[in-house]
C-alpha cells in the first residue's frame, strides 16, 4: 500500500530516540498531578536505553531484515544498531506502560500509539517480529521496575519528611 509509506515513515520518526515520549514526559513534569508519572517515564526510558540499546542489542548482535534480503529498498535511512530488541518499540512500551499504570485512559491511548510505532518498524522492514515482541516484553518489564523504584523512593522520601516533622 504505497499511500501508507509516508504515514509509517512519519510514525516511525516520532519514535526516533524516543523523542515523542521524552517530550511527553517533560511536559508531565510541569504539573503537580502528573509530575511523578513524568519522572518515572524518564527513569524508565533511561533504564530501557541502558538495558536494551547498550546491553542486549550488543550482546545479541542480530542483523536487521534488510541486510538479509537486500532486494528491499528502505524508506528510512539504514539503522546502524543491531536489530534485537527494537529500540523504538522498547522505548514506546516503557513510556506507555508507565503512563497506563498512572492514568488508565491516557495510558490506553499511549499503548495503542506505541503499537502503531512498533508496527511501523515491521512495515519499514527494519525489524523482525521477534524484535518487536522483545521490545514490548522488555518495555513492560522496565516500566514495572521503574514504577517499583519510584514508589520505593517516594516512600523513603515520605519517611524522611515525617521523621523531620516529628
Amino acid at each position: 500500500m504505497p499511500w501508507l509509506d509516508p504515514v509509517m515513515v512519519f510514525v516511525s520518526a516520532l519514535g526516533n530516540a524516543g523523542i515523542i515520549w521524552i517530550v511527553l514526559a517533560v511536559c508531565l513534569l510541569f504539573f503537580r498531578k502528573t509530575r511523578r508519572c513524568g519522572a518515572t517515564m524518564l527513569g524508565g526510558m533511561l533504564l530501557s536505553f541502558l538495558l536494551g540499546n547498550l546491553l542486549i542489542k550488543n550482546l545479541v548482535g542480530r542483523a536487521r531484515p534488510f541486510t538479509i534480503d537486500t532486494n528491499v529498498s528502505l524508506l528510512v535511512p539504514f539503522p546502524s544498531e543491531y536489530s534485537f530488541p527494537s529500540g523504538h518499540t522498547l522505548n514506546s512500551f516503557t513510556a506507555a506502560a508507565i503512563l497506563f499504570l498512572h492514568f488508565k485512559k491516557p495510558g490506553i491511548a499511549a499503548l495503542l500509539f506505541a503499537s502503531v510505532i512498533a508496527f511501523s518498524r515491521l512495515y519499514l522492514f527494519v525489524h523482525f517480529p521477534t524484535d518487536i515482541l522483545g521490545g514490548v516484553l522488555l518495555g513492560v518489564f522496565d516500566a514495572m521496575i521503574a514504577c517499583f523504584i519510584a514508589s520505593k523512593l517516594l516512600k523513603h522520601r515520605q519517611t524522611d519528611r515525617s521523621a523531620f516533622i516529628n
